[in-house]
């Protein structure tokens, strides 16, 4: 066994525990159906949205690190719902007039509100397929109308048929008294309306593999269960179809963990072994509101990606699946400067330290080079106190950092600066909150502006700042401009100025120069923004330029 081979055996990132559990399925023997099957569920019902994709990413997460434990092939299967019944119009769609006169169809059989496919669910799939493959997923999309109607679970629904007692043994003791009355895990679509109809069944000839059932008109009709004459209720419906694929692993919320309990049963009374899972916690919008596909809340996919590169949605997606996180718009700068703080400490960690960090998660093996030769943070604020326009006037200040980067052969920061502008101009300038210094920050800002401009200045305050807390170092040689020499003076003027705890200092300049409650590790931000600019910036505010 190879030394990653070791490694990923023993490691205690999260997804190779996950693979472990599945890899423990096969201690005896390999698979009958050659592989292990890896499933994430879509439900069509409404846009896909960024929860859907991290049910894909964390899976896919999950199926590299069994590869590296397991010379087993894998596949994931991406399974969309798109048979279920229309049950209510989500309220973010056009044409609700319309829509609502399509309620209790297939979504298959719903039109599509958009125009541009031949069904709400195929235009929603699609959607889906084509973001799942700008990431480069290795999956293979699967859809239930298709499975249904063309026979791929017609073995396991005459198996269903002849357990259907035990089915609804299980079922019913969850179900309310009005719903036990009428329930059964056999939904048929009507011949005469198309709609999924919730209806008891009244007969069932196993031997013939038919169900009888009565219309809403009164007529009682017999269809047989296979060929795309019934689907199931959600919960058999999800035991139904790891049965009859053979899944060994599939992860969901943890609002479904009663729904994992009861299709696990399912499973089992249709002779075949539940697959492994993993309830992670649910994404919440700002509010604190769960994400809902109806509601539209939160951040969609496309969102994201319209600030922030892919990389940085997989890496918010790799932490604490089983912690609740808050998922809008202010978490993308710090996922995106996280994400490439561990692409920087990537090359120089062991390989336990390898498998732990999420970006070996994200690229497997081939972990590419950052080259953020500056933060996306102080992207933002650069944007900010320069009303940047374009990535062209952040190019501008990144060069004054690093002139020897290009947009040619820094991609991603050449990227980021763009994200950056936008960023700015959609969430940070609307809400940014200037205010006036008190005496003492005044007073403080006067002293910085000045040590800015004269060197003598900026050590003669580093000396008195090394008396007040005793420190008998030598002043500093180094590069006037550098960014550890420009903190220095920035550190200085704060504790010569009395500011205890010295964040008060720090909140005093972002809250007073940039009209936010925090910002970037600012000798950084002098040594990008430029020092004369600064000084000018400090001018401005005190002359009352920003704060109304």
């Amino acid at each position: 066994m190879s030394d990653l081979r070791d490694a990923a055996m023993s490691s205690k990132a999260w997804p190779f525990e996950e693979a472990r559990r599945v890899l423990k399925r096969y201690e005896k023997q390999a698979p009958e159906k050659g592989y292990v099957l890896f499933q994430t569920g879509y439900g069509p019902s409404g846009l896909p949205h960024i929860g859907t994709f991290g049910e894909v990413a964390r899976t896919t997460m999950v199926k590299r690190a069994f590869e590296q434990m397991s010379d087993i092939p894998t596949k994931l299967i991406c399974f969309s719902d798109d048979m279920d019944g229309f049950r209510k119009v989500p309220t973010n769609l056009p044409n609700q007039e319309e829509l609502a006169q399509d309620l209790h169809l297939p979504l298959t059989k719903v039109r599509d509100p958009f125009g541009t496919h031949e069904g709400f669910a195929q235009h929603n799939n699609a959607r889906l397929c084509a973001f799942l493959d700008s990431f480069g997923f290795d999956y293979e999309f699967a859809s239930a109308t298709d499975y249904y109607t063309g026979g791929k679970f017609d073995e396991t629904l005459l198996v269903a048929l002849e357990r259907f007692e035990k089915i609804q043994e299980i079922m019913l003791p969850t179900l309310g008294e009005e719903r036990r009355a009428t329930y059964s895990c056999f939904l048929p679509v009507s011949p005469k309306t198309g709609h999924v109809l919730q209806v008891p069944t009244l007969e069932r000839n196993v031997a013939k593999g038919t169900i009888v059932y009565q219309e809403p008109d009164g007529e009682k009709i017999e269809i047989p269960v296979t060929g795309g004459n019934v689907k199931m209720q959600w919960k058999p419906d999800w035991a139904m179809r790891w049965a009859a694929l053979g899944v060994d692993y599939e992860m969901s919320g943890k609002d479904l963990i009663d729904s994992v309990t009861q299709s696990s049963k399912i499973c089992r009374a249709l002779g075949q072994r539940p697959p492994e899972s993993l309830s992670y916690e649910l994404f919440n919008d700002e509010q604190g509101q769960k994400i809902s596909k109806s509601k539209g809340n939160g951040l969609s996919m496309e969102e994201w990606l319209t600030y922030a590169a892919p990389e940085s949605l997989q890496y918010f997606m790799y932490q604490k699946p089983k912690t609740a996180k808050r998922l809008f718009f202010d978490v993308i700068p710090k996922a995106v400067d996280e994400y490439h703080q561990q692409l920087r400490a990537y090359p120089g960690q062991d390989l336990k330290g390898q498998l732990n960090n999420p970006v070996y998660h994200i690229h497997g093996q081939d972990v590419p080079a950052s080259d953020m030769v500056v933060p996306f943070s102080m992207l933002l604020n650069l944007a900010s106190v320069s009303s940047a326009e374009d990535k062209d006037t952040m190019w501008g200040f990144i060069n004054k950092y690093a002139p020897e980067a290009t947009a040619e052969t820094h991609p991603a920061m050449d990227a980021a600066a763009g994200f950056a502008v936008r960023y700015f101009h959609d969430f940070v300038k609307p809400t940014k909150t200037y205010r006036a210094p008190t005496d003492q920050e005044r007073a403080a800002l006067q002293a910085l502006a000045a040590a800015l401009a004269s060197e003598d200045a900026a050590l003669a305050a580093i000396a008195e700042k090394n008396k007040i807390v005793g420190n008998d170092d030598p002043l500093p040689v180094a590069d006037f401009a550098s960014d550890e020499f420009l903190q220095s003076v920035v550190f200085a003027i704060g504790k010569i100025h009395g500011f205890e705890p010295l964040r008060a200092w720090f909140s005093t300049i972002y809250e007073v120069l940039l009209g936010a409650s925090q910002g970037p590790r600012f000798g950084g931000f002098i040594a990008l923004y430029g020092v004369q600019e600064t000084i000018n910036l400090i001018n401005s505010a005190l002359a009352g330029e920003f704060a109304s």
